[in-house]
């Protein structure tokens, strides 16, 4: 498993973290995801063979929060 932490700059409270939640809920090769919303951060425990970075990126994206790895 790869921990990705990714920016989220749209995530304003909790409903938008439920939001992000449903968005990956069930996606293979994601064991966990962990939201802060004041740092506006998205911290995905998954399987890079069954959940690419870029695949995640993409579901926040279509979820409505654009998100970008940290540094």
């Amino acid at each position: 498993m790869n921990k990705t932490v990714l920016s989220a700059p749209d995530i304003a409270c909790g409903g938008c973290a439920n939001a992000i939640r449903k968005s990956l809920d069930g996606v293979a090769g994601i064991a966990r995801v962990d939201i802060d919303i004041e740092r506006k951060i998205v911290s995905v425990e998954h399987d890079p063979d069954l959940a690419s970075v870029a695949s995640v990126i993409t579901r926040l994206d279509h979820a409505g929060f654009p998100a970008t790895p940290t540094a």
